[in-house]
């Protein structure tokens, strides 16, 4: 167990230990597939423009799960995504999947695109493809940008499009608001229509989850009490809300209670329950706590999964216990629990803010070789490097990360926007600035702004008003039916 003593010099020595414990993340391809791999490559490589012409003579043929595939794969990249979306519908013998079109539709949400994306909305109206699932899509991406009137509007135009707003659609709207902080505007459109939409469990653990993250504690209880009230019994999912709202709000030893009592009462707690309590150890410094939670959950015969073992690493992390970090990663391996991106990072993070960052950079080399790097992982690199002043080595790691067809984000952008405008790099600045906007993704008002005011200090006019002319063009978003 984790109280087992081992010994290691540094962290690198025991990386070579789990590295056949890794594995690419499931929701990668495999690039191996050749189809796949050739039109990864394509998308990587060429402009919107001509790009339908490339993939044309690519002699690659469409398929829905190669289509769902580079969609999931390319969905940072903006508008060349849905220009491939466009080429994949006009080939013979292929039809787009609901699949396909609820990822280019979350896709293009994400890049403000809505009017294309309200045209797909009736492209799939015209098809007979349209679900309540289609609209609690839109819902979540307009409240994930705050768009509450946006949301609401989704939700009533429903019926416009054929589709009678049911319980789903109703849990739908509540959770898109709980999830991006509206949880009184949820509760408002609770108390008004709870009436024609008879709640489930679902509602009320929505409800709760979102007066969790106020953090509210006093709604929080009041919502679960009216829960029982009208005959919904808690499951294993209220439970675990609850027990992460009392975490949150500083409540520990009341949410160990709870977990005891959902024993007591024949709901058995989870891996995901016992996670919650060790990250919430970790954060308040209760080491001790931390490993006796875990202990406890083995003897109640409760498997460890990756989430509680990254809970555990990221306690020992919080008060700097590495060497626990190598125990805990060689107990994985004797478990056959693999590690994934998530692991790695926690484990960077902790390296970086203690001001290791050579040996993060071994970590990084050494994770590359064995997993797959996810969007923090490149992010937290970069930035790392700029703030080493190693602009190089910054440039390396988005390479890399290029050459691996890995779409960056709209905040790995800001992030080498952002460090090359440090640097003085103004004219490179503007070429990853231009190339985000040509893919369609916004920059965030700072990032732009900084590259505004260095380019008015350089006297260089001609260039902003290229790139505030794209930015103009880009942030057109009528709300569309």
């Amino acid at each position: 167990m984790v109280r087992a003593h081992y010994h290691y010099k540094n962290l690198s020595s025991v990386w070579s230990v789990v590295t056949r414990m890794y594995t690419s993340d499931a929701a990668v391809k495999d690039l191996s597939d050749a189809p796949f791999k050739k039109i990864c490559r394509i998308m990587m490589s060429s402009p919107k423009v001509g790009l339908d012409v490339r993939l044309d003579h690519s002699g690659v043929e469409a398929s829905p799960e190669m289509v769902e595939d580079v969609l999931k794969r390319f969905g940072n990249a903006g508008m060349i995504s849905y220009c491939f979306f466009e080429w994949a519908g006009k080939q013979h013998y292929y039809t787009h999947t609901v699949e396909a079109y609820h990822i280019m539709i979350g896709s293009l949400a994400k890049i403000r695109q809505f009017e294309i994306m309200w045209d797909l909305v009736n492209t799939m109206r015209k098809k007979g493809m349209l679900s309540v699932e289609t609209f609690c899509i839109i819902m979540r991406k307009y409240a994930r940008m705050q768009k509450v009137d946006e949301a609401l509007y989704t939700f009533n135009v429903m019926e416009k499009y054929g589709i009678t707003p049911n319980l789903a659609a109703f849990n739908g709207l509540l959770s898109a608001l709980c999830k991006s902080k509206n949880v009184r505007k949820a509760q408002e459109i609770f108390d008004k229509m709870h009436e024609q939409f008879v709640p489930d469990s679902k509602t009320y653990s929505i409800l709760l989850s979102g007066w969790g993250r106020e953090p509210n504690l006093p709604k929080a209880r009041e919502t679960f009490r009216q829960m029982i009230n009208v005959g919904c019994d808690p499951d294993i999912v209220t439970y675990g809300i609850m027990v992460d709202v009392l975490c949150k709000s500083g409540r520990t030893d009341e949410a160990v209670e709870t977990l005891r009592s959902m024993d007591a009462n024949g709901c058995k707690p989870t891996s995901f329950l016992y996670s919650i309590l060790i990250h919430t150890y970790g954060i308040e410094n209760r080491i001790e706590d931390a490993i006796d939670t875990f202990m406890d959950m083995a003897e109640n015969g409760v498997e460890a999964d990756v989430g509680v073992y990254n809970a555990l690493i990221s306690a020992f992390c919080k008060v700097n216990k590495l060497k626990n970090v190598f125990r805990v990663l060689i107990e994985m391996n004797g478990k056959g629990v693999v590690p994934n991106a998530r692991t790695c990072n926690i484990i960077l993070n902790s390296l970086i803010g203690q001001g290791k960052t050579n040996e993060a950079f071994k970590v990084f080399r050494k994770m590359i070789k064995m997993c797959e790097p996810d969007t923090d992982t490149y992010t937290m690199m970069i930035k790392m490097f700029f703030e080493r002043d190693q602009l190089e080595q910054a440039l390396k790691v988005w390479k890399y990360m290029m050459s691996k067809r890995f779409v960056p984000s709209m905040h790995t952008y800001s992030v080498l926007i952002n460090g090359l405008c440090e640097k003085g790099q103004v004219s490179d600045a503007c070429v990853y600035m231009e190339e985000m906007i040509e893919k369609g993704i916004q920059p965030p008002v700072l990032t732009f702004r900084k590259l505004r005011l260095l380019l008015i200090k350089e006297r260089r006019q001609d260039v902003l008003k290229f790139l505030q002319e794209k930015m103009n063009l880009l942030i057109k978003e009528p709300l569309c039916d």
